[in-house]
Order: structure tokens, then sequence, then C-alpha cells
């Protein structure tokens, strides 16, 4: 029996330790990281086994096996979720199995021969189980044995704790990097550690009052930026129009494959005579992507550092763009989305926010020709979509959610006009290929909105919801860049493009550092709106007192002046490490950040914003919003309108 749990402990500790150093990019910095790299699967493998040895007799065997076998399964799990997320598995993750089928085709692309190998003990083991059970010796452990086998695992652990606090300071406490929790505490005591964490957060409403908001509220007042005399209501009246850009990545802008403009048309906008473009414009999203991407531009709140807030969130109090146009303008607001209404419990949140209308899948003809791998294809979606937006009464709020320029970025071949990358990638290779397909399709919308006379009339705002290209394809993307892909040049990467139209301002470039979390103020300021009344954490762009702090979800942050890039700090001009003297003001930045997300979380999951109603402002009923089909007013016949066309 002890020879059988030996083999079985030993090759769940190496596989771990194997898995860990190869497939996982933790930045292994020096010989105490790697020797906790080594250590730290023992401890919580011999932890978990060791619940073996509570029953008797040869359940001992089937017990040590399944455990074993769960270990490796949520090993396994870790290493296809990083090489989509370039993240770990959290606990609020496993609330958003309602979209896997969703995701099937690109799970699938994650999957590689070799994968079979990480189960191969797994195999072994059941093997030597069937046939040798009946040779092996059951000797049944002491209460004293087994309470010095789970003394021993918690030792081994608590040593590891120990040394990695020496070389990271406070891990535990300012763990929002997962990277970092993983490299030193090892995949299973982060998943440990990120249960504690979840339980946590999870209790904080319970608990909250009042009281738990007068720190956030203090905070986003000082920080509040009075609007730009230049620009406050100069958009008054106007529709609003969001078109929510699918994984573009600010690199596109310009970039040149084959002696062809990827994006001739956002190429053209940066030029448009009433059109700002945003250079240094930062997507802010952590394992939500999209979802925190519209959590954000609708609340002006940071997304949750685990899961998202759109599925585990979703019943809060929220003072949310949708409900404060609505309420003091007299907006409609809806949102467009080929895809089926409860990905990322978009039917259930969206009513919190106060949106009147959500047209998701059910509303369109979901032709299997017309289906990229999470929905309605760009082209036909907006086309599709245009009897919608014609019944809806000015002004309205739209926000339109594109897909085809997705990962995996599948595009067939009669659709692409670009041939792929040639990075050796296939990911990144075919990344501009959709990209393409995706500026095409915004090319028609607009063609139709000047047609159908709204694009005069309109405050048009275009965003990158989030990278396209992960760490993961580093190698690649040096072909693409033309350079290394550092840390610094990573942070970088995370630019997306920002496009904001509005008749009658002059346009041009700003190269102000911005986020996702500055567009909900910049909008309101723009109607007329004054948003020191609300919780914001953003700050109106346009504004000369606009905070270009722009921080990160995993704790990391960029500015002006210092980039924080994996817990190092760099002039964001030069790209050079900061000198010992130049580190005072980086390290107030970081407090800062901190501090701000924290503030945020509290919010969040306190659900503090129902202790606060704004001036002129209606706390939302969500029993008086439903998105199914046959429950609006009046039904909207589809049928095919005259749609530009480049075909």
């Amino acid at each position: 029996m002890f020879c059988f749990f030996s083999l079985l402990l030993f090759l769940l500790w190496l596989k771990t330790y194997f898995v860990q150093l190869t497939h996982f990019d933790l930045g292994i910095e020096n010989t105490i990281q790697q020797f906790l790299l080594f250590l730290n699967p023992l401890g919580s493998s011999l932890l978990f086994l060791g619940f073996a040895f509570l029953v008797k007799g040869r359940k001992k065997f089937v017990l040590l096996l399944v455990i074993n076998a769960l270990m490796s399964s949520l090993l396994y799990a870790n290493v296809l979720y990083y090489r989509f997320f370039n993240d770990f598995i959290t606990v609020p993750n496993l609330a958003q199995t309602q979209n896997l089928g969703d995701v099937r085709s690109s799970i699938t692309t994650l999957l590689t021969p070799w994968d079979v190998f990480l189960f191969a003990d797994v195999a072994i083991l059941l093997f030597a189980f069937v046939f040798k059970c009946k040779s092996i010796e059951i000797k049944e452990f002491t209460t004293r044995r087994v309470l010095a086998l789970f003394l021993v695992a918690l030792s081994i652990s608590g040593v590891n704790l120990a040394i990695a606090e020496t070389d990271r300071p406070q891990l535990l406490t300012r763990g929002f990097d997962r990277n970092y929790i993983v490299k030193y505490l090892g995949m299973y005591n982060y998943q440990i550690y990120d249960a504690v964490q979840s339980t946590r957060a999870s209790t904080q409403r319970v608990f909250a009052d009042s009281d738990s908001l007068t720190e956030a509220l203090r905070f986003t007042r000082s920080n509040y930026a009075e609007p730009n005399p230049d620009y406050f209501g100069v958009g008054k009246g106007l529709n609003v129009i969001y078109v929510h850009l699918e994984s573009i990545q600010n690199f596109l802008i310009h970039y040149e494959l084959h002696g062809e403009e990827v994006t001739p048309f956002l190429n053209s906008l940066t030029e448009e005579e009433h059109t700002l473009y945003f250079n240094n414009f930062f997507h802010q999203t952590a394992q939500g992507k999209t979802a925190d991407a519209e959590f954000m531009i609708a609340n002006s709140l940071y997304g949750l550092p685990q899961g998202a807030a759109f599925t585990t969130k979703g019943l809060n109090t929220y003072h949310a763009a949708p409900a404060i146009l609505g309420q003091q303008q007299g907006y409609t607001s809806a949102v467009f989305h080929g895809n089926k209404g409860s990905f990322w419990n978009r039917n259930e949140i969206y009513k919190s926010l106060g949106y009147d209308h959500f047209y998701d899948a059910s509303y369109y003809d979901m032709a299997p020709e017309d289906l990229a791998d999470y929905g309605l294809m760009d082209k036909p979606f907006f086309e599709q979509s245009i009897p919608y937006i014609e019944s809806l009464p000015q002004p309205f709020y739209l926000n339109f959610i594109t897909v085809t320029h997705h990962f995996p970025f599948t595009l067939n071949e009669e659709e692409a006009t670009l041939a792929p990358h040639t990075t050796g990638s296939k990911t990144v290779n075919n990344y501009f290929q959709t990209a393409r397909y995706a500026d095409e399709a915004l090319e028609q919308f607009f063609s139709y909105l000047k047609e159908a006379g709204y694009y005069d009339n309109s405050i048009i705002i275009m965003y990158g919801d989030h990278y396209g290209i992960s760490n993961n394809h580093n190698r690649a993307m040096k072909h693409v860049i033309g350079k290394e892909v550092t840390p610094f040049e990573s942070a970088g990467l995370q630019r997306t493009p920002l496009f904001i139209r509005v008749p009658g301002i002059e346009g041009g470039l700003i190269e102000e550092y911005a986020g996702q979390i500055d567009l909900l103020p910049t909008l309101l300021h723009l109607l007329g709106i004054d948003t020191k009344e609300f919780v914001h954490f953003g700050t109106d762009l346009l504004s000369d007192q606009h905070d270009d702090l722009i921080p990160f979800r995993n704790g990391d942050f960029v500015s002006s002046t210092i980039t924080m890039a994996d817990s190092k700090f760099y002039d964001s001009q030069t790209g050079m490490l900061l000198e010992e003297h130049q580190l005072e003001e980086a390290l107030k930045l970081q407090e800062e950040v901190e501090q701000r997300l924290d503030l945020s979380d509290t919010i969040v999951n306190g659900d503090l914003l129902r202790f606060y109603t704004p001036k002129n402002f209606i706390p939302v009923d969500r029993s008086q919003y439903s998105y199914l089909r046959g429950n609006t007013e009046e039904e909207v016949d589809v049928e095919l309108l005259d749609y530009p066309s480049l075909q």
C-alpha cells in the first residue's frame, strides 16, 4: 500500500512540476523561485491524497485513484484555460459554465496530441490497481500516522509559504496577480487560495452597510475631473452609438501586410474631420474579457479580479449609462448581439443596467453559413439589425457587440480578402484576416448610417474590448511588431483603438493616456450631464483634470510617465527600467492603483450602490424589463433592406 501511494504521489508531483514549468509563463527569475516551483506541488499533493487514508480497506485505492484523476483534470483544465486566456481558472469561472456550448469550437483548437501524456500516470496507476490489487497488502494506518501525514503536508506548504514571503513579501495580502500565486505556491495551493478569496467576496454583501460606501464616495469625489467647457454638452440630444470592436488591438491601425492596409476603414477614421482618435487607450479587462469591457463602459466601475461581474453580480444595483440617459434625457436604450442572451448572463444583468431592449440571437436569422464561432458574423449582424434600429424612437443609446474577430479567428476562404500573416503561428496569422473582415463590416455599417441620416445626428464611439493575441504568442508577435515582446512591450500591446465621433467638433489625434474606465464620464459630459454625484472611478478624458493613471486588474498599471509591468517599473516614454532613486513616485502610484481596485471591488462585491442614490436618479426596477421576443410592444419584421455591400 505504501509503495502504491508513494508511486502515485511521486508521479503527480513530477507531472505538476513539469506542467507548471513548461505550460505556464510564470516568469521564473532566480534559484529560489525555481526551487519553490519544484517544491510547491509536493505539499498540496500529499495533503489531498492523504484523505484516502480516512477510509478503510481497498476503498483507499479507489479514493486515491479518484483524487489523482480529479487533480489531474483540474491541472489540465488550467492548461487549456491558460492557452486561451493566459490566466488561471477561478471559482467564479465555474458559474460561467453556461458559456461552454458557445466556446466549444475554440476549445478544440487548444487541444494537442501531446496532452494525452498528462493523463499517462492515471492510466498506469489504474492498470496497476486493476491487475495487481489482490496482491497488494492492505495495512491500515493508525490515526496517529494519518495525522502525522497531514502534519508533514502542512509543514511542507508552510515552509513553501515562508520562503515565498522572503522573495515576495505580502504575497497573499497583495495577491492581485494569480501568476505570482501559482509561481510561488503552486497550482493546487492557488486553487485553495482562490476558493477562500471567492468565499470572502461572496459574503461581503451580507455584512455590508451604508458606512462601507463612505471611503469610496470620498475617493471618487476627490478624483472628479471638471468637464472641459469646449466639449461639455456639445452632443446634447444626439443619438449615441457604441460599436464594440472585438479583439481589435491598436497595432492594427495603419499596419500593412503584403503591401495592403489591414484595416483601411479604421485607418481613414484617424483623419476624419469630426473624429477624435486616441492612440494611448488601454483595455482594463480581466477574466471577464468582453463582459468586463461592457461593465466598465456602462458603470465606470472596474471588473472583478475573479470571474465576471456580469455573471456573479447581475442582480446588483447599478447607476449605469442606459438608466441615466433614459431618466435624465429620455433616451431609448438597446443592445444588439448575435449570440444567445444567456451568454455572459446578459439577459439578466442588462435589466439591472436599465437597457430597454436586448436583441439577441432569437431576433436574428442564424443561418449556419452566416455563423462565426461566437454568433452571427458581423456583416449579416449589422444588416439584420437595421429594422430594429429604425423601430426605436430617438434619441437612442445603442450598443453593438461584434463577434467575427474573436479567437480562434477562423474565416471561410470565400470571406477572406487578405492573405494570412506568415509568423509561424496559425492564431496570429489568421488574426489579420478576421480583422480585415471586421473592418469591411464597419465600413458597410457606416455607409448605412450615412444613408439613413443617423451619421450626422449621432455620437459614435468605437472601442477595442480586449487583446486578441495573448502573451502565449509572443514569439510570433515579434515578427509582427519587429521586436521582442518584453514585459514593457506587452503592457503597450494592451492598447486598443478608441474613436469618438461628435458632429461639429474638430477631430484629430489625442495622445492622452486613457482606459475603458474613463468612457462613461466622458460620454455624460459630452451630453451635458455632470457626473459629480455619481460613483465613477474613471475621469473625463477630455478634461484638463483627467487622471491618466490606468490600473490593470493584476495590479500593474500604465501612465504617461511610469509603467508597471510584471512588478517592474519602467519609464513610459523610453521603456527603460527605473533606477532605485526614481522609485518613490512609482511606489505611490502602485499604492493608488491598489486602493482604486480595492474600493471598486468593495462596491461591487458588497452591492453598495443600493445604499446610495445620486441626485435626479431613480434606482432601476428590474421587474420592468423583459427581452423575450414577443414581449415588445410591436413586432418588427426582419427583411433584407438595401444594405451597402463591398461584395
